[in-house]
């Protein structure tokens, strides 16, 4: 008599990575809010464990890390390099549509945009943003040492305005006031930045 082994089907795990975690991540953010990002939580939402989330973040702050990662590359997406250095008030524009876009980013994710006021701005996204914004200085005339501290300056009021949007903060106003405080910021960034422009360029017409 032959017995015929029984042929047990072990289910594979769910295949996960580092880009569907985040995802997940800001999704909870999304929904239940920033408290609400855990190790645990987000297994949970893409049903697996806890332990196979850790092969591709280190723990909860490289979670939220993470998310500053999405929200500053979705900030990013749509935003063209900036023109030849001979194009009048090329940077300008650029600034203006980095603006605009981390005012849209923010009403979209209004809880989890608190975070890129919170964060370190160290991830490799945030560096694009940076470097981006050092380019529109240097464009715009800005010489030496002065680059980085008008970007921190400039960042640091635009998500600001942003996070206070999001926060419905300017509920009160009419609609269209939010739009003309863009517009006015880049009057005030144009005459803000005279100062510390190099002096070849204060002597251009």
């Amino acid at each position: 008599m032959y017995i015929h082994a029984l042929e047990v089907r072990v289910p594979r795990p769910k295949t996960i990575d580092r880009t569907a975690i985040l995802a997940a991540a800001l999704d909870v953010a999304d929904a239940d809010g920033v408290p609400a990002v855990s190790m645990h939580s987000i297994a949970k939402r893409l049903a697996v464990t806890p332990m196979a989330l850790y092969r591709h973040v280190a723990n909860k702050a490289d979670l939220l890390d993470g998310i500053v990662e999405l929200l500053m590359a979705e900030i990013m997406a749509d935003v063209p390099a900036p023109g030849p250095a001979a194009e009048r008030d090329a940077w300008l524009d650029a600034l203006i549509r980095i603006a605009d876009r981390a005012r849209a980013v923010a009403s979209r994710h209004p809880a989890a945009f608190t975070l890129l006021l919170s964060r370190p701005a160290a991830s490799a996204a945030a560096h694009e943003v940076r470097a981006h914004i050092h380019d529109l200085l240097r464009r715009a005339g800005v010489g030496g040492d002065h680059v980085e501290r008008l970007e921190r300056i400039v960042t640091t009021t635009v998500l600001g305005m942003a996070a206070g949007q999001a926060s419905q903060r300017f509920a009160h106003h009419p609609p269209g006031v939010l739009d003309e405080d863009v517009r006015a910021l880049a009057t005030f960034v144009t005459a803000g930045i005279e100062p510390f422009r190099a002096p070849e360029e204060k002597a251009c017409p």
